[in-house]
């Protein structure tokens, strides 16, 4: 009896809280708005737009299905809030450009619930330029040549320890799992194993929350994200506790690691920062510093596996470093890593093709209008790089792989068209550490190892992160001039 009058509660309340929403929908409709769907109560188009984004060609068909019904500018609705579209480089200009008070980079609840209310993708005026500026401090390229070594003996020996004796590996998991320590080691010098294994765990589950359904039933992947969020807050607090202390007392200093710079941070009133804002942009950079890289390095590896003339020159490349190195220096050095120009430009081109984020979204804070649309407070805006990186009035056949175009291109690429790291102030600040991670990862890749796919045809599915869909498992072995 109490199980039926349960769900009677939650079924009625359900569907209060649909026709609540749907008429808050509806208000927009008084308006010159886009056209069209805003799809189901609650859950609008979100259902359709993941199943697109797991499908092979990542989410481009969902795109196209609505420009060629309503144009490059229209409405939908995703996790939970109305959504405005606005595709190619006017579009991408109107969103990343606009100021903060007119369209907020205020994320949809299910990323609010995950990195938190003060993280950076949500902080805004003093505050956000106090904690961006503290960030910065340590991805000047001062710092990241710094990185250079520490990161190259890390990557160095997870392979040799981790790969080695395997006749196979998941490439996947493998860089999800490297790129998370490298993190940890040189930006927050957490270097406790057990600590890191089941923060990753928990950060393996957050993320997975971030692009789901705001359904907070247990069992729901946003249920698990907020308590994999929670967990990953328990155990900061400890660490955070003590490092704050080993700072006060000099044993550590401020500008040793982020973590320990944020915790001896003051705020305008010279206060320290709250745990809670300290926290949310902890779980923020590592989200953001380890699975984008991830995703770039395992794209590197598939495209390397099937593809024997990038591959040839991609090696050549990292060879003659290591030819020309001087001395008795084993190590990577940052003149070295300014010398794989080809080997980013391949890069380069797999984000135009395959970038990281499909998009991103942002708020509108007042009424704001965009080609003659209006655009209602509350409502959302999404950005999509594939209305500018496969468009062939910005680059020339753009479904052909040529890294050269980002060597000497006939014609300069115009700005907000080409955004693997974004645009505008929310420009990735974490852009060259990730430069120099997916360089130095790749370097010791194929200065180690020779490998195979196990799936030739295996294609890339949007995860939300676009990844090789079986998780990229290869056959592998030592080179013989291993080092």
């Amino acid at each position: 009896m109490v199980v039926g009058i349960s769900f009677f509660v939650l079924f009625s309340s359900t569907l209060s809280l649909a026709f609540l929403l749907s008429k808050w929908f509806s208000k927009g409709q008084t308006k010159n708005v886009p056209k069209g769907s805003l799809g189901y109560p609650i859950i609008g188009e979100t259902l359709s737009f993941l199943k697109a984004q797991r499908q092979d060609k990542g989410g481009s068909d969902w795109l196209e299905e609505r420009i060629s019904k309503y144009g490059p500018v229209f409405k939908t609705c995703l996790m939970g809030s109305p959504t405005v579209f606005a595709i190619g480089q006017a579009g991408n200009k109107f969103i990343l450009a606009s100021p903060d008070d007119v369209l907020s980079a205020k994320k949809p609840l299910t990323m609010k619930k995950i990195f938190g209310r003060q993280s950076l993708v949500e902080l805004t005026g003093h505050r956000y330029k106090l904690v961006k500026g503290e960030m910065l401090k340590f991805l000047k390229p001062e710092c990241l040549q710094n990185y250079v070594k520490k990161m190259d003996e890390l990557v160095n020996a997870t392979l040799v320890r981790e790969v080695t004796e395997k006749e196979t590996m998941g490439v996947v998991v493998f860089m999800k799992k490297l790129s998370y320590d490298l993190s940890c080691n040189i930006l927050f010098d957490i270097k406790d194993e057990q600590s890191r294994e089941a923060l990753f765990v928990d950060f393996t589950l957050a993320f997975k929350a971030i692009h789901s359904l705001p359904i907070n039933f247990p069992g729901t992947t946003f249920w698990r994200g907020q308590k994999a969020r929670a967990r990953i807050v328990d155990r900061m607090i400890p660490i955070m506790n003590k490092r704050r202390e080993e700072v006060s007392k000099g044993v550590v200093s401020s500008t040793n690691d982020m973590l320990s710079g944020l915790l001896a941070l003051r705020d305008e009133h010279h206060q320290p920062l709250a745990h809670d804002l300290i926290t949310d942009n902890f779980i923020f950079l590592l989200v953001a510093s380890h699975d984008t890289s991830a995703t770039l390095m395992s794209l590197m590896i598939w495209k390397l596996s099937r593809d024997p003339e990038v591959y040839k020159r991609v090696l050549e490349e990292q060879m003659e470093i290591i030819k020309h190195r001087e001395g008795t220096e084993e190590r990577l050095t940052w003149e070295e890593i300014q010398k794989m120009k080809y080997t980013w430009r391949v890069a380069q081109e797999l984000m135009r093709m395959i970038p990281p984020l499909f998009g991103s979204f942002r708020k509108a804070l007042k009424d704001t209008s965009f080609q003659g649309y209006d655009i209602p407070k509350g409502w959302q805006v999404y950005w999509a790089a594939y209305g500018t990186h496969m468009n062939d009035d910005v680059f020339e056949n753009p479904r052909k792989f040529e890294p050269s175009r980002f060597e000497n291109p006939t014609k300069p690429i115009p700005p907000y068209s080409y955004l693997p790291f974004g645009a505008g102030i929310h420009y990735c600040i974490g852009n060259e550490f990730a430069r120099i991670e997916t360089l130095t990862t790749i370097h010791n890749f194929v200065k180690l190892f020779e490998w195979s796919q196990v799936n030739p045809e295996e294609p890339i599915t949007r995860q939300p992160m676009p990844y090789p869909s079986m998780g990229l498992p290869i056959k592998i072995k030592p080179r013989s001039n291993m080092s």
